[in-house]
């Protein structure tokens, strides 16, 4: 109880902040990347369990799951247990770091991009230690009774109910970004669900030809020309980059969460995704053990699935 206590009090305290769920991006998951080969095959994402049942939807957070301990970075992983037409990430961003010390061309030939623009690496591996630690004694554990405890029919329900509330803000975001069509369908997407899709638990929007998008206020600054961003890993947050980091600001107004009167309704909303969330990146674990440097490799997956997500929201070439 104690520790189901100090969870819940650190994401009320980050919801405060961003003025949204602490875990929402972490159920922003691109369509699957697919990166080159490794030139070690120590990170080979495993398969999810057969058990699993798939969502229709692709929701998993991001998030983005973009998120908070380290686990919660590589958030393609959350497809395993709530994957589908909205995060098609299946089994994806195996990009895998050779370390820390490739030089600049040999991240280019693995990755097929420049480095990441880590400059401030000492402080974000501090950072990033910290976020492991808070996550093995603490999110883990309750991820993990979680996981026993709510059947898979359960888990992908609520992983639906979540990122219908993401909806708005994803509508919002898409108007900024001038796409006014990807708007209207965000919005009939979340009538949609929100009333027949029972508060978004079910989603008949996919099955008429409504496809989910994820979008928030980072991506929208990118489309406005802030493309290139430092790296950046916040406490509990996890990876972010400094656009980012900003964009949570943008966000904050968007969130349905924070506009409830109810403290103690919002409070539990935040504890209740903080673990579901968690829960979704449960079978990368053991893979991201497996690293010689976990912080690189993570670091690499994020960037890359955050590059594909911002590439996707430019217009195309003439």
């Amino acid at each position: 109880m104690k520790a189901l206590r100090l969870v819940g009090i650190v994401a009320l305290a980050l919801a405060a902040v961003a003025g949204r769920p602490v875990w929402s991006q972490a159920a922003s998951m691109p369509p699957a990347v697919e990166a080159p080969p490794a030139t070690s095959a120590a990170f080979q994402p495993r398969e999810a369990p057969d058990a699993v049942v798939p969502n229709e939807t692709n929701d998993t957070s991001a998030s983005e799951l973009q998120v908070a301990p380290s686990a919660l970075a590589v958030e393609a992983s959350a497809s395993s247990k709530n994957s589908g037409s909205d995060s098609p990430a299946t089994g994806a961003l195996t990009s895998a770091a050779s370390g820390a010390t490739a030089t600049a061309e040999d991240a280019e030939a693995i990755y097929g991009q420049q480095s990441v623009d880590d400059p401030w690496e000492g402080y974000n591996r501090r950072i990033y230690r910290f976020n492991s630690a808070f996550d093995k004694f603490i999110i883990r554990p309750l991820a993990i009774a979680y996981d026993r405890a709510a059947p898979n029919p359960v888990q992908t329900g609520i992983g639906r109910f979540f990122g219908n509330l993401r909806e708005p803000g994803t509508a919002v975001n898409q108007t900024l970004q001038g796409s006014p069509v990807k708007t209207l369908r965000t919005l009939g997407r979340f009538v949609v669900n929100s009333t027949v899709g029972v508060a978004g638990l079910f989603d008949p929007a996919s099955r008429v030809g409504m496809p989910k998008d994820n979008e928030d206020f980072g991506q929208t600054l990118a489309t406005w020309g802030w493309r290139d961003s430092r790296y950046f890993v916040m406490p509990l947050l996890g990876p972010r980059t400094v656009r980012d980091t900003v964009g949570m600001f943008g966000d904050q107004p968007l969130s349905p969460m924070s506009y409830m009167d109810n403290s103690m309704i919002a409070y539990g909303l935040n504890v209740f995704q903080f673990t579901d969330a968690r829960a979704r990146s449960l079978p990368m674990d053991e893979k991201r053990r497996e690293v010689s440097d976990e912080y690189a490799m993570v670091r690499d997956a994020w960037m890359q699935r955050r590059a594909h997500q911002i590439e996707k929201d430019l217009p195309s070439p003439d």
